[in-house]
């Protein structure tokens, strides 16, 4: 299986539902041959979860344009992978960024969360390398989530069971389906509670539930739909894609709250179905310290830039390195709190962890 979120199924339906010029994603992709990388002409930065909003605002304050900007990524979709398809030599790359920033007229390019190829390929551009810290979980061979458990310290298994507990005392059933077992009552269901996640806080949603049907017609295979049901209710559901290496939390929502289900559903369901199809990774989307005391490590995330003036270019890169040495500050705290046994102790750095 491709990784799922550089696939024509996956931003074809993006583009045709969600990530539209009318909403500030306006296609300008480079092609050669079967090469692609995917450009956007932006206007904005939201959907993005790189933020450079204070970026934006020091140019206002210098009477010059931000945006438009381009952008290389998976629109409202931050999880680390390729960044392109088929071969680009980097300078063919470069050169044809740099003939886009032109014609759109914008300020820079942004390449926002790169895998470690995607980087290691362009290391030799006048690129600024901007770092975060995320939360990911890694599979150590666990025969099952019990082994994966016994790898805490007493107190926060106990604390781990106890949620999972919680959930079935309140009457909950949870389910997994995948492929043709999604059924299109599930994805109603399913995009009611998504979009209700984002109207209780009286914001729209960023995709519309076409987007979600299509992506059951397009990449079916590549999803996982966990529903929880109060009785005949469905009540809560999450989505995640996979691949042959790897799991992606996306999308959660829920109708009413109950207590420790946001953790089943998002977190332990995902964690088991890694298990159980032999992923090793499991990426439960950005933000979240509380994914530190469930098993999911800090490990850092990047982002390339480059703007086009250069006095801009030099001040965000000084920005960048003093920025750094917080986040790894941050990250090498959040390790303290990982729920481990001593024995069991010590995560890679990057992109990825080194087995304990």
């Amino acid at each position: 299986m491709h990784f799922p979120f550089l696939t024509d199924a996956f931003l074809g339906a993006l583009e045709e539902t969600g990530a539209t010029p009318a909403r500030g994603w306006g296609p300008c992709h480079l092609r050669d041959g079967d090469a692609f990388l995917p450009l956007y002409a932006r206007n904005g930065s939201r959907g993005e979860y790189v933020f450079d909003f204070a970026w934006a605002d020091a140019y206002e304050r210098n009477g010059l344009p931000y945006y438009p900007k381009l952008v290389t990524a998976i629109p409202f979709t931050p999880v680390v992978g390729p960044r392109w398809r088929g071969h680009w030599r980097a300078e063919e790359l470069w050169e044809g960024v740099r003939e886009r920033v032109r014609e759109q007229g914008a300020s820079g390019w942004h390449l926002l969360f790169p895998d470690r190829p995607a980087r290691e390929a362009l290391a030799e551009l006048p690129l600024i390398e901007r770092e975060a810290c995320h939360f990911r979980w890694f599979n150590r061979d666990y025969p099952d989530f019990d082994a994966f458990l016994g790898t805490f310290n007493s107190r926060k298994r106990k604390s781990v069971r106890r949620e999972r507990r919680r959930v079935a005392e309140q009457g909950l059933t949870v389910e997994r389906l995948t492929g043709a077992a999604i059924e299109p009552r599930h994805w109603r269901l399913f995009y009611e509670c998504y979009a209700n996640t984002y109207l209780v806080r009286g914001q729209l949603p960023y995709l519309n539930e076409v987007f979600f049907r299509r992506l059951a017609e397009r990449l079916g295979d590549q999803v996982l739909l966990v529903l929880a049901s109060d009785g005949d209710e469905q009540v809560a559901a999450g989505l995640y894609l996979f691949d042959d290496r790897a799991l992606y939390g996306r999308y959660w929502g829920s109708v009413r709250e109950y207590d420790a289900l946001h953790f089943e559903v998002c977190y332990y369901q995902g964690i088991e179905f890694a298990i159980e199809r032999g992923l090793a990774e499991f990426d439960p989307g950005v933000q979240g310290e509380h994914k530190i005391l469930r098993g999911f490590e800090p490990v850092l995330t990047y982002s390339l830039h480059w703007l086009a003036e250069p006095a801009f270019h030099e001040a965000v890169a000084d920005f960048c390195r003093r920025e750094a040495e917080h986040v790894r500050a941050y990250r090498d705290e959040a390790r303290t709190l990982l729920p481990y046994r001593a024995d069991q102790a010590g995560t890679g750095s990057g992109e990825g962890a080194s087995p304990r």
